[in-house]
């Protein structure tokens, strides 16, 4: 396939809908043929409850790795850079048992070009930037306060599709980010007043929104470099991310943290750091997978479910307490998020029954919307 072939409808398909960009995801049943209701709904059930078993237990692993006081391990790059390199290792161990006969026999093969490789590179940085600045947020706040403290990505998603791509939002939809943005501030009010606040956190959470919203830009830009494969473009992105992890984690001297790091011989804390690499590339697949099986909108409500269960969840485990007004913060940002997408999916249903619109106008609103409901709800 060359890549003047590659609508913007092909990527988006490739990516999110399990076509040849996407071989793991399982193929759609025949023309016509339809598995039976009972059968589609635990279907989808087991998918959804894979993937909020995933993404919540990825987070407590690496709340453990980066903030635990028996581990006492400080060096979050490094943590970052591990499971980057898993997932490149993985990512090339799946493409070689394809090629030797496995189940997935359309694994697209991974070779490292070095054009490529320079091509993908801006995104890699802003990749870097999102994946770091997320563990950094999440070593020094707490869980329960981690998706509030991370939650301005819609805000930067609006504010950058009109500074970049020139698209307008609806009044609707701003309002939503209104209320997002005070369930924010009311959010790190609550936690300076119960003294758990952290200025240092809630940084790199605004780091990690504006990142966020800035990969699913480049993301977009490059997939055509890739040919529109999602797993090569995970393959390059994760290669760069290790060989520029190199000189930043030597410039804040994490190799001296590690040579003096007591548990660096023990078999359980390589397993718990292993056990969260798998964890992170297994979030894309089963991202995928419920995006296949539901719909972008689905998804992206089950993420903000699953958000306020791991909230939940955070605060039972770690037998925090908290106020009304904490508890109304997050109901808030929950709340604008729901809002945010509901109006959207109403404008992208609008968009494309409307015979007036230019199918390429289209595919662009769709494109950007599918892209962003991925990287904000993982």
């Amino acid at each position: 396939m060359s890549r003047a072939q590659l609508t913007r409808t092909g990527i988006l398909r490739m990516a999110l809908g399990g076509g040849a960009g996407d071989p793991l995801l399982p193929a759609e049943g025949g023309e016509g043929r339809q598995a039976p209701f009972v059968l589609r709904a635990l279907r989808i059930a087991v998918v959804v409850c894979l993937y909020w078993f995933t993404s919540i237990a990825m987070v407590f692993l690496n709340k453990y790795l980066l903030d635990s006081p028996s581990l006492r391990l400080d060096a979050p790059l490094f943590v970052t850079f591990f499971q980057c390199a898993l997932t490149a290792a993985l990512c090339l161990g799946l493409s070689l048992g394809a090629a030797c006969g496995s189940s997935c026999p359309s694994l697209p093969t991974l070779r490292l070009d070095p054009k490529v490789s320079r091509s993908v590179l801006p995104l890699s940085a802003v990749f870097i930037g999102m994946v770091t600045s997320n563990n950094l947020c999440l070593k020094y706040v707490g869980v329960a306060f981690y998706n509030v403290g991370r939650s301005l990505t819609t805000v930067f998603n609006v504010l950058l599709s009109y500074l970049l791509l020139k698209q307008t939002t609806s009044l609707y939809a701003l309002l939503a980010c209104g209320v997002i943005i005070g369930g924010f501030w009311l959010g790190v009010d609550q936690e300076g007043a119960e003294g758990t606040l952290s200025w240092t956190g809630i940084f790199f959470g605004i780091l990690a929104s504006l990142c966020v919203s800035l990969n699913a830009i480049y993301t977009k830009k490059v997939l055509p470099v890739v040919d529109g494969s999602i797993w090569r473009l995970t393959f390059y992105n994760n290669v760069n991310a290790c060989v520029l992890f190199f000189p930043l984690m030597m410039l804040l001297g994490e190799f001296r943290t590690l040579y003096h790091f007591d548990k660096l011989g023990s078999p359980s804390f390589w397993g718990v750091m292993t056990l969260g690499g798998v964890f992170g590339f297994a979030i894309g697949y089963v991202t995928g997978l419920q995006i296949k099986f539901t719909s972008p909108l689905t998804h992206n409500v089950s993420g903000t479910a699953k958000a306020c269960a791991q909230t939940v969840l955070a605060v039972i485990y770690f037998e925090e307490t908290k106020s009304f007004l904490w508890w109304t913060s997050n109901l808030m940002v929950l709340g604008g998020s729901f809002a945010y997408t509901w109006v959207k999916g109403l404008e992208m249903r609008k968009v494309q029954e409307d015979p007036n619109v230019k199918s390429s106008e289209r595919n662009e609103t769709d494109f950007c919307c599918s892209l962003w409901k991925i990287w904000t709800t993982v």
